[in-house]
Parts: C-alpha cells; sequence; structure tokens
C-alpha cells in the first residue's frame, strides 16, 4: 500500500472541482494508494517534458503524479480536466 501526498497545487486543484467529480477522483485515488494494478487501464506513463510521471484517467478529468519507490509514497502532481491538464 502507498501513501499518498498531494502537491498544494494539486490539492486546490482538486478542491475547485464540482463535488460528484471530487468524490469520484477520491475514490480512484484511494484504489491507486491500495492495489494500482486495479487501474492498469487507465495508467500511463507520460513521455518528453512529463518524464518520469503517470496519468490516471478517470472520465474527462486527469491525475498526474510520480510513484517513489523509495517512500513507498504516490506523489499527486495536478488534477484537472483533460483540455486543461497537460
Amino acid at each position: 500500500m502507498y501513501a499518498i501526498e498531494f502537491l498544494p497545487s494539486a490539492k486546490k486543484e482538486l478542491s475547485s472541482l464540482d463535488f460528484a467529480i471530487q468524490k469520484q477522483l477520491k475514490e480512484k485515488i484511494i484504489v491507486l494508494a491500495t492495489d494500482p494494478s486495479k487501474l492498469k487501464n487507465n495508467i500511463k506513463a507520460l513521455k518528453g517534458e512529463y518524464e518520469g510521471k503517470f496519468r490516471l484517467r478517470v472520465r474527462d478529468y486527469r491525475i498526474l503524479f510520480r510513484i517513489e519507490e523509495v517512500r513507498v509514497l504516490i506523489l499527486i502532481i495536478r488534477i484537472g480536466h483533460r483540455k486543461e491538464v497537460y
């Protein structure tokens, strides 16, 4: 099981979203922390300037994160609509 940590900007992005979307995103983050293999079809490694980071697709929203294996931590970097997050 991974610990979850948010960058302050990601926490602000999450809190600015509609409550129903927040709830769905939080549920997926919990699944990501407990068993990332359940979401393997919705997780993609990123390239270019986001090299070493991943994205989790939840409906039309994306969660950008980095996995730190040494600290057993998932760091949430950005959360937003797919048009705006990259």
